[in-house]
């Protein structure tokens, strides 16, 4: 993903020490209870939506912006499937970040899948029971938007 103008002006003051980031996951399901999948250009691999909150941006609206920005698909989010803060990870220039993550279930609305920008390779809706191969980070997160329990969240143990 790009990195956006406010994380630049950031490493220009912080350089490459950790910046604890929020960012969003969208599960976007069709009418046939199918899956949008994005085939990420940095790892080559299939993969949720996802991305950065900007500063001020409420992370529903930034969900709903980065499904469009990738996929040209329009969605409205239905409800969060998770929060969690993810492992530190080190990219290729050196950068540390560490992520909190919120996820939504959302449904899509209208517009034509295809790629959008140059983020992604392949864009595609894929049946539940036949997902590409995926990450755990996907995956759990796609099992968790089917359902329709209460947000996952880490439970506190040992409190």
């Amino acid at each position: 993903m790009p990195t956006p103008d406010f994380i630049r002006d950031l490493r220009a003051t912080a350089g490459q020490q950790l910046l604890f980031l929020p960012g969003v996951s969208a599960i976007v399901f069709d009418d046939a209870r199918r899956v949008l999948l994005v085939r990420r250009a940095d790892t080559g691999r299939w993969s949720i939506i996802g991305g950065i909150i900007e500063p001020g941006e409420q992370p529903a609206r930034t969900a709903v912006r980065e499904v469009y920005e990738e996929t040209a698909v329009r969605c409205v989010p239905e409800r969060l499937v998770l929060v969690q803060t993810l492992e530190p990870v080190r990219y290729p220039n050196g950068d540390l970040c560490q992520f909190v993550d919120t996820s939504f279930r959302c449904r899509a609305t209208g517009g034509e899948a295809r790629v959008n920008d140059d983020e992604s390779l392949e864009v595609g809706w894929f049946p539940v029971d036949a997902l590409p191969d995926l990450e755990d980070f996907a995956v759990s997160r796609v099992k968790q938007a089917l359902g329709d329990g209460p947000a996952w969240f880490d439970p506190m143990t040992g409190v």
